[in-house]
Protein backbone atom coordinates (compact mmCIF):
# COMPACT_ATOMS: atom_id res chain seq x y z
CA UNK A 1 0.00 0.00 0.00
CA UNK A 2 2.82 2.44 1.01
CA UNK A 3 4.27 1.71 -2.78
CA UNK A 4 1.01 2.42 -4.56
CA UNK A 5 0.67 5.62 -2.19
CA UNK A 6 4.09 7.33 -3.04
CA UNK A 7 3.14 6.35 -7.01
CA UNK A 8 -0.06 8.05 -6.42
CA UNK A 9 1.96 10.96 -5.34
CA UNK A 10 4.72 10.85 -7.75
CA UNK A 11 2.06 10.74 -10.56
CA UNK A 12 0.41 13.84 -8.74
CA UNK A 13 4.10 16.01 -9.05
CA UNK A 14 4.34 14.90 -12.79
CA UNK A 15 0.31 15.97 -13.27
CA UNK A 16 1.29 19.30 -12.13
CA UNK A 17 4.31 19.76 -13.87
CA UNK A 18 2.95 18.84 -17.21
CA UNK A 19 -0.06 21.08 -16.66
CA UNK A 20 2.42 23.80 -15.67
CA UNK A 21 4.06 23.57 -18.98
CA UNK A 22 1.54 22.80 -21.18
CA UNK A 23 -0.07 26.18 -19.93
CA UNK A 24 3.17 28.13 -20.40
CA UNK A 25 3.22 27.18 -23.64
CA UNK A 26 -0.44 28.17 -24.54
CA UNK A 27 0.43 31.41 -23.28
CA UNK A 28 3.51 31.45 -25.18
CA UNK A 29 1.54 30.69 -28.53
CA UNK A 30 0.27 33.93 -28.77
CA UNK A 31 -3.41 36.13 -27.65
CA UNK A 32 -6.33 35.19 -29.45
CA UNK A 33 -8.29 38.70 -31.11
CA UNK A 34 -11.42 38.35 -32.23
CA UNK A 35 -12.43 40.19 -35.36
CA UNK A 36 -15.76 39.75 -35.98
CA UNK A 37 -19.02 41.85 -35.02
CA UNK A 38 -21.91 40.04 -33.26
CA UNK A 39 -24.48 39.59 -35.37
CA UNK A 40 -27.92 41.79 -33.47
CA UNK A 41 -30.68 43.78 -34.84
CA UNK A 42 -28.00 46.63 -34.44
CA UNK A 43 -25.60 45.42 -36.80
CA UNK A 44 -25.15 47.23 -40.64
CA UNK A 45 -26.03 45.71 -43.80
CA UNK A 46 -25.77 47.13 -47.38
CA UNK A 47 -28.62 49.59 -47.72
CA UNK A 48 -30.72 47.49 -50.37
CA UNK A 49 -29.81 44.16 -48.38
CA UNK A 50 -32.25 42.57 -45.68
CA UNK A 51 -31.23 43.13 -42.05
CA UNK A 52 -30.32 40.18 -39.34
CA UNK A 53 -33.40 39.15 -37.15
CA UNK A 54 -33.85 36.75 -34.65
CA UNK A 55 -37.14 35.26 -33.50
CA UNK A 56 -37.67 33.18 -30.34
CA UNK A 57 -39.29 29.66 -30.88
CA UNK A 58 -38.70 28.76 -26.78
CA UNK A 59 -37.09 29.99 -24.09
CA UNK A 60 -37.73 29.23 -20.49
CA UNK A 61 -38.76 25.76 -18.66
CA UNK A 62 -40.30 23.60 -21.15
CA UNK A 63 -43.45 20.93 -19.95
CA UNK A 64 -40.52 18.20 -19.54
CA UNK A 65 -39.78 20.14 -16.49
CA UNK A 66 -36.16 21.28 -17.82
CA UNK A 67 -34.79 24.60 -19.66
CA UNK A 68 -34.68 24.66 -23.52
CA UNK A 69 -33.63 27.89 -25.76
CA UNK A 70 -34.09 27.75 -29.57
CA UNK A 71 -34.48 30.86 -32.44
CA UNK A 72 -35.16 31.30 -35.75
CA UNK A 73 -32.72 33.85 -37.73
CA UNK A 74 -32.50 35.01 -40.89
CA UNK A 75 -29.39 36.79 -42.62
CA UNK A 76 -28.67 38.67 -45.94
CA UNK A 77 -25.43 36.48 -46.63
CA UNK A 78 -23.75 40.08 -46.98
CA UNK A 79 -24.03 41.86 -43.68
CA UNK A 80 -22.26 41.91 -40.76
CA UNK A 81 -18.78 40.70 -40.29
CA UNK A 82 -18.90 38.56 -43.34
CA UNK A 83 -17.33 36.89 -46.16
CA UNK A 84 -17.12 37.53 -49.90
CA UNK A 85 -16.88 34.25 -52.07
CA UNK A 86 -14.79 35.03 -55.93
CA UNK A 87 -18.47 34.01 -57.62
CA UNK A 88 -20.13 37.17 -56.03
CA UNK A 89 -18.62 39.13 -58.61
CA UNK A 90 -17.03 36.33 -61.30
CA UNK A 91 -19.41 34.15 -63.30
CA UNK A 92 -17.79 30.58 -62.54
CA UNK A 93 -15.79 30.92 -59.88
CA UNK A 94 -15.53 29.45 -55.96
CA UNK A 95 -18.95 30.01 -54.12
CA UNK A 96 -18.54 29.44 -50.11
CA UNK A 97 -18.18 25.84 -49.46
CA UNK A 98 -15.80 25.59 -52.50
CA UNK A 99 -13.27 27.75 -51.13
CA UNK A 100 -10.15 25.47 -49.80
CA UNK A 101 -9.83 25.81 -45.89
CA UNK A 102 -5.87 26.90 -46.02
CA UNK A 103 -6.62 30.36 -48.42
CA UNK A 104 -8.93 30.84 -45.17
CA UNK A 105 -6.43 30.16 -42.55
CA UNK A 106 -2.84 31.54 -42.34
CA UNK A 107 -0.16 34.06 -41.86
CA UNK A 108 -1.21 37.65 -42.56
CA UNK A 109 -0.16 41.36 -42.45
CA UNK A 110 -2.05 44.41 -41.18
CA UNK A 111 -1.43 47.74 -43.04
CA UNK A 112 -2.93 50.38 -41.31
CA UNK A 113 -3.98 53.93 -43.70
CA UNK A 114 -5.79 55.20 -40.67
CA UNK A 115 -3.96 58.36 -41.21
CA UNK A 116 -4.83 59.18 -44.70
CA UNK A 117 -8.64 58.44 -44.05
CA UNK A 118 -8.77 60.76 -41.28
CA UNK A 119 -8.32 63.08 -43.39
CA UNK A 120 -10.40 61.72 -46.02
CA UNK A 121 -12.94 59.12 -45.52
CA UNK A 122 -13.22 58.18 -49.20
CA UNK A 123 -9.28 57.37 -49.11
CA UNK A 124 -8.41 54.05 -51.12
CA UNK A 125 -5.80 52.20 -50.31
CA UNK A 126 -3.22 52.70 -52.87
CA UNK A 127 -0.24 51.07 -54.16
CA UNK A 128 2.11 53.56 -53.10
CA UNK A 129 0.35 52.69 -49.10
CA UNK A 130 1.53 48.72 -49.60
CA UNK A 131 5.64 49.86 -50.78
CA UNK A 132 5.54 52.30 -47.99
CA UNK A 133 4.04 49.00 -45.86
CA UNK A 134 7.08 46.62 -46.98
CA UNK A 135 9.87 49.07 -46.90
CA UNK A 136 9.65 49.12 -43.05
CA UNK A 137 8.25 45.68 -42.98
CA UNK A 138 9.50 43.58 -45.92
CA UNK A 139 8.01 42.38 -49.03
CA UNK A 140 4.78 40.55 -48.46
CA UNK A 141 5.12 37.05 -49.16
CA UNK A 142 2.80 34.84 -51.53
CA UNK A 143 -0.01 33.40 -50.00
CA UNK A 144 -0.33 35.81 -47.48
CA UNK A 145 -3.97 37.68 -46.15
CA UNK A 146 -3.70 40.79 -46.05
CA UNK A 147 -6.07 42.95 -43.89
CA UNK A 148 -6.32 46.69 -44.03
CA UNK A 149 -6.95 48.79 -40.82
CA UNK A 150 -8.79 51.94 -41.84
CA UNK A 151 -10.02 52.36 -38.23
CA UNK A 152 -14.02 52.86 -39.44
CA UNK A 153 -14.65 49.94 -36.85
CA UNK A 154 -14.51 52.55 -34.05
CA UNK A 155 -17.84 53.72 -35.03
CA UNK A 156 -19.57 50.40 -35.41
CA UNK A 157 -22.23 50.40 -35.69
CA UNK A 158 -23.43 53.88 -36.16
CA UNK A 159 -24.57 53.97 -39.44
CA UNK A 160 -24.42 57.69 -40.16
CA UNK A 161 -20.75 57.39 -38.79
CA UNK A 162 -19.24 54.14 -40.22
CA UNK A 163 -21.26 53.71 -43.88
CA UNK A 164 -21.88 57.71 -44.12
CA UNK A 165 -25.61 57.69 -44.23
CA UNK A 166 -28.44 56.06 -41.96
CA UNK A 167 -30.31 55.84 -45.16
CA UNK A 168 -32.28 52.58 -46.82
CA UNK A 169 -32.64 51.64 -50.33
CA UNK A 170 -31.33 53.02 -53.23
CA UNK A 171 -31.23 56.69 -51.79
CA UNK A 172 -28.77 55.03 -48.72
CA UNK A 173 -26.42 53.53 -51.44
CA UNK A 174 -25.99 56.77 -53.55
CA UNK A 175 -24.93 58.50 -50.40
CA UNK A 176 -22.35 55.95 -48.79
CA UNK A 177 -19.22 57.34 -48.21
CA UNK A 178 -16.16 54.95 -46.59
CA UNK A 179 -12.60 53.99 -47.53
CA UNK A 180 -11.99 50.92 -49.45
CA UNK A 181 -8.73 49.33 -52.01
CA UNK A 182 -8.15 50.91 -54.82
CA UNK A 183 -8.02 48.72 -57.98
CA UNK A 184 -4.92 49.55 -58.92
CA UNK A 185 -3.55 48.46 -55.24
CA UNK A 186 -6.24 45.17 -55.85
CA UNK A 187 -4.25 44.50 -59.02
CA UNK A 188 -1.12 44.92 -57.60
CA UNK A 189 -1.71 42.61 -54.64
CA UNK A 190 -3.46 39.85 -56.82
CA UNK A 191 -0.75 39.96 -59.73
CA UNK A 192 2.81 41.26 -57.80
CA UNK A 193 2.12 39.67 -54.19
CA UNK A 194 -0.06 36.74 -55.20
CA UNK A 195 -2.10 36.76 -52.22
CA UNK A 196 -4.67 34.57 -51.29
CA UNK A 197 -7.09 36.52 -49.29
CA UNK A 198 -7.83 40.22 -48.39
CA UNK A 199 -9.59 42.12 -45.82
CA UNK A 200 -10.55 45.01 -44.14
CA UNK A 201 -13.07 47.15 -41.44
CA UNK A 202 -15.47 48.58 -43.52
CA UNK A 203 -18.41 47.22 -45.62
CA UNK A 204 -17.09 46.65 -49.04
CA UNK A 205 -13.58 46.09 -50.28
CA UNK A 206 -13.83 48.76 -52.99
CA UNK A 207 -14.72 52.28 -51.23
CA UNK A 208 -18.08 53.43 -50.47
CA UNK A 209 -19.19 55.73 -53.40
CA UNK A 210 -17.71 52.98 -55.98
CA UNK A 211 -20.22 52.25 -58.99
CA UNK A 212 -18.45 49.74 -60.93
CA UNK A 213 -17.29 47.35 -58.13
CA UNK A 214 -13.48 47.07 -59.73
CA UNK A 215 -11.79 45.98 -56.73
CA UNK A 216 -14.20 43.24 -55.84
CA UNK A 217 -14.12 42.44 -59.53
CA UNK A 218 -9.83 42.01 -59.67
CA UNK A 219 -10.00 40.02 -56.68
CA UNK A 220 -12.71 37.41 -57.51
CA UNK A 221 -11.63 36.89 -60.93
CA UNK A 222 -8.42 35.18 -59.27
CA UNK A 223 -10.48 33.31 -56.76
CA UNK A 224 -9.80 35.61 -53.98
CA UNK A 225 -12.08 36.12 -50.86
CA UNK A 226 -12.70 39.10 -49.15
CA UNK A 227 -13.51 40.06 -45.36
CA UNK A 228 -15.39 43.18 -44.88
CA UNK A 229 -16.75 44.70 -41.60
CA UNK A 230 -13.80 43.31 -39.45
CA UNK A 231 -13.07 44.30 -36.08
CA UNK A 232 -10.22 45.17 -33.86
CA UNK A 233 -7.54 45.47 -36.51
CA UNK A 234 -6.03 48.23 -34.34
CA UNK A 235 -5.10 45.64 -31.51
CA UNK A 236 -3.07 43.88 -34.30
CA UNK A 237 0.91 44.05 -35.14
CA UNK A 238 1.72 44.62 -38.61
CA UNK A 239 2.99 41.27 -38.77
CA UNK A 240 2.99 38.60 -36.64
CA UNK A 241 -0.59 37.56 -36.93
CA UNK A 242 -1.96 34.01 -37.74
CA UNK A 243 -5.85 34.22 -39.22
CA UNK A 244 -8.37 31.87 -39.20
CA UNK A 245 -11.76 32.87 -40.98
CA UNK A 246 -14.37 30.60 -41.17
CA UNK A 247 -17.65 31.19 -43.09
CA UNK A 248 -20.83 29.58 -42.63
CA UNK A 249 -20.64 27.08 -45.38
CA UNK A 250 -23.22 27.73 -47.54
CA UNK A 251 -23.44 25.91 -50.77
CA UNK A 252 -23.82 27.99 -53.37
CA UNK A 253 -23.11 30.97 -51.97
CA UNK A 254 -22.21 34.30 -52.84
CA UNK A 255 -21.07 35.40 -48.94
CA UNK A 256 -21.84 34.38 -45.38
CA UNK A 257 -21.87 35.75 -41.81
CA UNK A 258 -17.94 35.44 -40.76
CA UNK A 259 -16.22 34.46 -37.37
CA UNK A 260 -12.99 35.49 -38.03
CA UNK A 261 -9.95 35.20 -35.15
CA UNK A 262 -6.66 36.13 -35.15
CA UNK A 263 -3.50 34.86 -32.55
CA UNK A 264 -0.99 37.41 -32.25
CA UNK A 265 2.39 35.16 -32.16
CA UNK A 266 4.49 36.15 -29.18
Amino acid sequence: MRGASLLLIVLSLVALVLNKVLADEAKQAGQWIDLSHEFSDETLYWPTAEKFSRDIVFHGINDKGFFYSANNYFAAEHGGTHLDAPIHFAQGKQSVEQIPLEQLIGDAVVISIKEQVEKDRDYQLQVKDIKKFEQQYGEIAEHTIVLINTGMANFWPDAEKYLGTGKRGDEGVNALSFPGIHPDAAKFLTHERKIKAVGLDTASLDYGKSKQFKTHRIFSAQNIPGMENLNNLDQLPATGVLIIALPMKIKGGSGGPLRAVAMVKD
